[in-house]
């Protein structure tokens, strides 16, 4: 490791280092059963999704909180408990796939019923926590370079989206489950599985873009108007699924 990496890496706080530790373990986890389910077949949706969306999104949340204004000791135990959740939800879902049965929704046992529900409680978790932080991104104005605030508070009013969209998955299915109808259950979430996965991941991707924006020669206009583009397409996708899940839910 160089050594200006490694001074930066020691000067990041301790709750940070946990948090991009855990978030690469969670990507590394996913990237291991991509192999293994590329030769053994597998649930690819499971682990491989889930590990490498969760570490992402770890890691993202970790570094674009870190531009809030958010108080040191709340932000680090909003952290701490965001981090052991993402650990909770990918152990269930990688426990269940290799048992070869679903992990959402899924309450054919005693046991599987246990884990969906621990699931659907660690996802009420994520929204509280994640909901927390976007609050907090329009209460007081972001800090970080041209373009940061734009793109972090667009980042999280879009997934505030996908909070919203899984949130409907997960209660759907369980009112299908209740009802008797197991199996419809299983295929109730795929019309909101593009809005979900393209919403997601739109914290990471403006910020990142900001970011590296702000290391261009360009004028303060330019990367200004390239963020407020990125943003209006980000928008234009999700409500593209949105419209898609509209029709066929």
């Amino acid at each position: 490791m160089r050594p200006g990496w490694r001074g930066a890496w020691h000067g990041v706080r301790p709750t940070e280092r946990l948090c991009h530790v855990t978030g690469a373990v969670l990507v590394l986890s996913g990237l291991a059963h991509l192999v293994v389910f590329a030769v053994d077949g597998g649930p690819w949706d499971g682990p491989v999704t889930f590990g490498l969306s969760f570490g992402l999104t770890l890691i993202a949340i970790t570094w674009v909180t870190s531009y809030l204004r958010v108080g040191t000791r709340l932000r680090s135990a909003l952290l701490v408990v965001f981090a052991a959740d993402c650990v909770v939800e990918v152990g269930g879902i990688t426990l269940q796939a290799w048992r070869r049965v679903p992990s959402h929704l899924n309450m054919e046992t005693g046991f599987d019923t246990a884990v969906s529900m621990t699931l659907a409680v660690g996802g009420g978790v994520l929204v509280v926590l994640l909901t927390v932080f976007a609050v907090a991104s329009f209460q007081n104005r972001p800090t970080g370079p041209l373009g940061m605030p734009l793109a972090l508070r667009s980042g999280f009013a879009i997934l505030l989206v996908a909070l919203a969209s899984g949130a409907a998955m997960i209660a759907r299915g369980v009112v299908l489950t209740r009802t008797g109808h197991q199996e419809a259950a299983y295929h109730s979430t795929a019309p909101l599985k593009p809005l979900h996965g393209v919403s997601l991941h739109a914290v990471l991707v403006l910020p990142a873009l900001a970011w590296l924006l702000s290391h261009t020669p360009w004028s303060d206009r330019t990367r200004q108007r390239v963020i407020q583009a990125a943003v209006g397409c980000y928008a234009a996708a999700v409500l593209g699924a949105g419209v898609w899940a509209a029709l066929t839910w």
